[in-house]
């Protein structure tokens, strides 16, 4: 007979999920929780940016879909923090653990929204980098994380769709609109090429999760593809990518591009960013402010449970 970690290899290797009540090491719930956590905190502060532009949306329709979308990344937060919480850490610690600065999210999301634009590309090119990143972990080896994504990653193509739509809208404008559009682009071209994380030899997490089935893909390769698939999307915008050194590589299959301000990178992921206390400050203050909401829920659902008892047992309450 297997012993569990022995059965767990085997099913690593058998490509079987692994679920919440199966025996796992601790280093492999570990780092569920470090990266499930983290995405999920990324779904939640990945609306403040775009929520800024709900009320200044240029038309009704773009309010209403812009609406939808940041709805949509409110429940993907929701998806993933239950998922979390199936290794045995709760809701609130994981929350506690990022309003104390000790769990992080996307990087991205610590850059302002100066112009409608802006919605756009992160669009066409922050979703287009998560779902690049997220599509392979529909086949993560941990069951709820694989089950979580699959609807997001639905939700994230229609989102990106969405993005490219408004930059096209105003790559086919007035000069304004275009000069708007290629700002936009040049903003979020190279916060986006670093969503994929640091290069694979400064990055000693991605082995371990490939091997445990968590990631199927590196970081240097996911971002090679989302390059690959920008230099083609870029020419119906009419656009230019804002890096001279992309070039067609006939040796390699794909383009080659320059090299990424990796100092710019770390600093904003030590906080130093141009929005991240902003951004935490929004989100403790929401925090603090709905405190009265999830008391009157758990009030509510404790006066349901206790109705529900109580008539299962043959006792109705008034």
């Amino acid at each position: 007979m297997l012993d569990p970690e022995e059965l767990f290899n085997q099913k690593i290797e058998q490509e079987i999920r692994i679920e919440p009540k199966d025996w796992m090491p601790e280093d492999y719930r570990r780092m569920l929780i470090r990266q499930m956590s983290q995405h999920a905190h990324s779904e939640i502060v990945g609306m403040l940016p775009e929520g800024n532009w709900i009320t200044r949306a240029p038309s009704l329709r773009r309010k209403a879909t812009l609406i939808a979308k940041v709805q949509d990344e409110a429940g993907h937060g929701l998806y993933l923090y239950s998922a979390t919480e199936t290794l045995g850490i709760t809701r609130e610690e994981t929350i506690e653990q990022l309003h104390a600065g000790k769990a992080k999210y996307s990087s991205i999301f610590n850059y302002p929204t100066l112009t409608w634009a802006d919605i756009g590309a992160i669009g066409w090119l922050v979703d287009g980098a998560a779902i690049m990143n997220q599509v392979p972990l529909c086949r993560a080896s941990y069951g709820p994380y694989a089950r979580a994504m699959i609807r997001i990653c639905k939700e994230e193509s229609f989102h990106q769709r969405q993005g490219f739509e408004i930059l096209l809208t105003l790559s086919r404008g007035s000069e304004a609109q275009k000069h708007m559009c290629q700002d936009a682009i040049n903003r979020w071209w190279w916060p986006s090429l670093m969503m994929f994380g640091p290069n694979d030899d400064a990055s000693p997490n991605s082995q371990r999760s490939m091997q445990w089935n968590i990631k199927r893909f590196t970081n240097d390769e996911l971002r090679q593809k989302f390059v690959d698939v920008c230099v083609d999307q870029v020419k119906t915008l009419e656009m230019q990518l804002p890096d001279p050194e992309i070039k067609w590589n006939e040796e390699t299959g794909h383009y080659d591009f320059g090299e990424i301000n990796w100092e710019e990178f770390y600093e904003v992921l030590k906080g130093n960013g141009p929005c991240n206390k902003e951004r935490l400050e929004a989100r403790k203050q929401a925090h603090d402010q709905g405190a009265w909401v999830r008391e009157a829920a758990a009030v509510h659902a404790a006066k349901s449970n206790y109705s529900t008892n109580t008539t299962t047992h043959g006792f109705q309450t008034a």
